[in-house]
């Protein structure tokens, strides 16, 4: 939301007195808020635009906790200033049952709001519901918990067993059902983008497809460097195989006809036509981020990741996944991990590989044909 520039003297007693969370001193400098122009051309159709909003309410969705903790209300909250400008009011809070923490929100368009700045409709693009997630806030309240999820996801590259986990997927799974699924989409930022990501993939498994923007999703877990070693030992000892001569018999005949490789490839694609596979989430990754910097290790196999000709104009081929890493930002670890990156004016973002082993691996269940169907076309 552009700022106005008021007279020098009460700017400076203003800044002095505001908090420094509060969205015209931390937020977005150069971001338009929602007008009766987006009717005509939407604002939500640029993937810079609608990447900066979906950041700003998942900073809403820290702030949400912050005015728990701090006991500030509604009139004085600081989370509200984070959707308002955009047409948003919160309609659900998301709330941990074992510590009475918020870790998320389901915002919606606002009706009201828009009809008085003469916007009686959704703008194109617009979703009309958004779930965002927090990720961890190191603060006594909320320590223990968000602490035992970071530790759960590590110990098995899963966030499944939470409460936070089955809250957001009954969320989602109404916000779609009451708006559908093409006006519904989850954001989430760090421990809340693995989340998000998780959520996104168990109604994707269901056929219904979310839009899903994770920022800074964790990509190390010890459950997933096992497998990742299992996978390396396997395709090792098949390389060693190779060298390895037959003795006393004769190698097995190829009964498939060598076309293996290929019924598979037109197996999948035929999943993806009948509606499989659509759910591609969007991935936004700082390399100088160790928590999340694993995204961008390329590997061969099924290409999840789309090649976008830079400036994350969202612009990648079809059916596959978005990945948008940091080409021009911030370079240590806290900022490279801190969400107000992705709403900065000066962040340039491209797309690096076409193929990235986690997505793979994370969305191969939902890519690879039941053995059924490649049996039938074997």
């Amino acid at each position: 939301m552009a700022k106005a520039m008021p007279d020098q003297k009460s700017g400076d007693a203003a800044t002095a007195a505001a908090n420094p969370l509060e969205f015209h001193v931390y937020g977005p400098r150069n971001l338009s808020s929602i007008s009766w122009k987006d009717l005509l051309s939407s604002s939500w159709k640029n993937a810079n635009y609608r990447r900066m909003v979906i950041a700003c309410f998942i900073q809403g969705a820290y702030l949400l906790e912050l005015d728990r903790q701090e006991k500030r209300d509604e009139r004085t909250g600081l989370a509200p200033q984070w959707w308002r400008p955009f047409k948003y009011k919160l309609a659900q809070v998301l709330v941990d049952e074992r510590d009475g923490s918020i870790y998320g929100a389901v915002l919606e368009w606002d009706h009201q709001a828009a009809l008085s700045d003469y916007i009686p409709f959704r703008p194109t693009r617009a979703p009309a519901a958004v779930v965002p997630l927090r990720g961890t806030l190191l603060r006594a309240p909320t320590f223990r918990r968000d602490v035992v999820d970071n530790l759960r996801f590590l110990a098995w590259d899963s966030l499944k067993g939470s409460v936070r986990f089955a809250g957001a997927l009954a969320a989602l799974r109404d916000a779609a059902r009451r708006f559908g699924v093409g006006n519904v989409c989850v954001g989430g930022h760090s421990l809340g983008a693995g989340f998000a990501l998780q959520v996104g993939k168990a109604l994707a498994k269901e056929r219904v497809f979310v839009e899903c923007h994770v920022f800074n999703p964790p990509s190390v877990s010890l459950a997933m460097s096992l497998r990742g070693f299992v996978e390396t030992a396997g395709e090792l000892w098949g390389r060693a195989r190779g060298w390895i001569p037959y003795v006393g018999s004769q190698p097995a005949a190829d009964t498939s006809g060598g076309n293996t490789g290929h019924s598979e490839s037109e197996a999948r694609a035929s999943l993806a036509q009948s509606g499989m596979g659509r759910w591609l989430p969007y991935l936004y990754i700082n390399t100088n981020d160790y928590i999340c910097c694993h995204y961008s290790d390329a590997a061969g196999g099924t290409a999840t990741v789309a090649v976008d000709s830079g400036g994350g104009n969202g612009g990648g081929k079809a059916g596959v996944a978005t990945m948008l890493v940091v080409s021009k930002g911030p370079s240590k670890f806290l900022a490279a991990h801190a969400l107000e990156q992705w709403w900065a004016d000066d962040v340039e973002l491209q797309v690096a590989l076409n193929h990235s082993k986690l997505i793979d691996r994370q969305l191969r269940s939902l890519y690879a044909a039941p053995p059924a169907a490649l049996r039938a076309r074997s």
